[in-house]
C-alpha cells in the first residue's frame, strides 16, 4: 500500500512532494509501486473496479498532496468530466465558459438536447456574472486558463461567492504546480492527466481531486458505477510522469515566455495570448493567482486560416498535431476543428515542450516565412 503521506504534503515543497509521494511503505519493498493487474484481492475480499489497487492508489496520493486534496483517478479526462456532469440533478442547471475545452461543451449541449438539465454559457473574465449564476446553479464548470484563448477568472472572487451548487474547476492548463483551486474555496478540480500531468503523449486518463469526503465518496462511487476506471498501465505511467512534472514544467514555461514574447513583436503574427506577456488583459489577475503563466501560447497568423495552416503544415520539430501538454511541443489551427469554428479562423495554439528553446523559436520563425 503506497502512503499518502497527507501531512507531508504542506510541508513539503510541491517539487519534493512530487518525487517522494506514494512510494510503498515497509521493508523489503520496490522503491516504485509496480504495475498491478488484478481485477480482485483476497486478503480484502474487494473487486478491483470499487476498492481500487496499489497502483491506482498511488498515482491519487501524489496528485491529491499536489492539490492539497484527495484524489480519484478515471479512464480518461472525459470520463471524469462526466463524473462530474453526473453529480447535476435533473433538471439542473450548468453554468459553463464561452470559451470552453470542447469535449466538455459538446456533453453539456449532449444533456441539454437530452433534456437533463438546462446551460448557459459567460465569458470568465464577466466576474460579476458569474457570481449571480452560480447563486441558482447546480454546477459552475470553470476554466483558468480557458482552452485556447487563455483567459483568466479571478477564481478566488467567484469560489468565496454563495453558490446553491457546486463550482469545478478545469485545472489542466495550470496544473497543481501554478494553482489550486481546492485552496480558493472551488469544490472540485479537474485533471485531462493525459496532458501535462502524465506529460509524455503516451496515455489516456483524467483525475478529479476534492476536499469534501462526501463529495469523494459520491465520485468513487460514479467511477465505480460507471466503469470508468484507470488502467494499470495508464496509471503507472501517470504517476511516472508525476515525478518529472516540476522539471518539466520549469523547461516548458520559461520558453513559452520566450516565444511569446519573440511572438508578439513579430509582423507576421497578431493577437498574441499568453498570461505572462504584460500586454495579456488578465495579466495581473493572473500574476496574482498563479504561481507561473503556464506552457500554452496562442497566437493568429496573419493572413486568416490558410495562413495559419501553411504554418501548421511547415513546421518540422513541432509536431502539428491535437492534444498537448507533452514533453514535445505541438501545435494546431483550432477553428479547424469541428464546433470551434467561432474562434479566429488564423488562431493557432501553441503547447511549448522541452526541446531547446532556440531551436523551437528557428522552427516556428522559419515556418511563419
Amino acid at each position: 500500500m503506497a502512503s499518502d503521506g497527507t501531512g507531508e504534503a504542506h510541508r513539503l515543497s510541491p517539487d519534493s512532494w512530487a518525487v517522494w509521494a506514494g512510494r510503498p511503505e515497509g521493508p523489503d519493498e520496490p522503491l516504485n509501486t509496480p504495475i498491478v493487474p488484478a481485477s480482485n484481492f483476497t486478503e480484502r475480499a474487494s473487486y478491483a473496479r470499487s476498492s481500487g489497487t496499489p497502483t491506482w492508489e498511488s498515482f491519487e496520493a501524489v496528485l491529491g498532496g499536489l492539490e492539497h486534496g484527495r484524489a480519484i483517478g478515471f479512464s480518461s479526462g472525459m470520463a471524469a468530466v462526466s463524473a462530474v456532469l453526473d453529480l447535476v440533478p435533473v433538471g439542473g442547471h450548468v453554468v459553463i465558459p464561452s470559451d470552453c475545452y470542447q469535449g466538455v461543451a459538446s456533453a453539456v449541449a449532449a444533456g441539454v438536447e437530452a433534456g437533463r438539465w438546462t446551460a448557459e454559457e459567460i465569458a470568465v473574465t464577466d466576474t460579476d456574472r458569474w457570481i449571480s449564476a452560480l447563486g441558482a446553479a447546480d454546477l459552475g464548470w470553470l476554466e483558468s486558463p480557458t482552452n485556447p484563448l487563455l483567459e483568466i477568472a479571478d477564481l478566488a472572487a467567484v469560489a468565496a461567492a454563495p453558490r446553491s451548487g457546486l463550482l469545478a474547476v478545469d485545472n489542466t492548463f495550470a496544473t497543481p504546480l501554478n494553482q489550486r483551486p481546492l485552496a480558493v474555496g472551488a469544490d472540485i478540480s479537474v485533471h485531462s492527466v493525459t496532458k501535462f500531468l502524465g506529460g509524455h503523449s503516451d496515455l489516456l486518463m483524467g483525475a478529479v481531486t476534492v476536499s469534501d469526503d462526501e463529495l469523494f465518496d459520491r465520485l468513487v462511487q460514479r467511477r465505480s458505477l460507471g466503469g470508468a476506471t484507470p488502467g494499470a498501465l495508464e496509471a503507472y505511467l501517470a504517476t511516472r510522469g508525476l515525478r518529472t512534472l516540476p522539471l518539466r514544467m520549469e523547461r516548458s514555461q520559461g520558453t513559452a515566455g520566450m516565444l511569446a514574447q519573440r511572438l508578439s513583436d513579430d509582423p507576421r503574427v497578431h493577437g498574441v495570448r499568453y498570461p505572462g506577456l504584460a500586454s495579456h488583459p488578465g495579466h495581473a489577475l493572473a500574476a496574482a493567482q498563479l504561481d507561473r503563466f503556464g506552457a500554452m501560447v496562442s497566437f493568429e497568423v496573419i493572413g486568416g486560416a490558410g495562413a495559419a495552416d501553411r504554418v501548421c503544415s511547415a513546421v518540422r520539430l513541432i509536431h502539428h498535431t491535437t492534444s498537448l501538454g507533452g514533453v514535445e511541443s505541438t501545435m494546431e489551427r483550432r477553428a479547424a476543428v469541428p464546433g470551434q469554428e467561432h474562434l479566429p479562423a488564423g488562431l493557432v495554439r501553441l503547447s511549448v515542450g522541452i526541446e531547446d528553446p532556440e531551436d523551437l523559436w528557428r522552427d516556428l520563425s522559419r515556418s511563419l516565412g
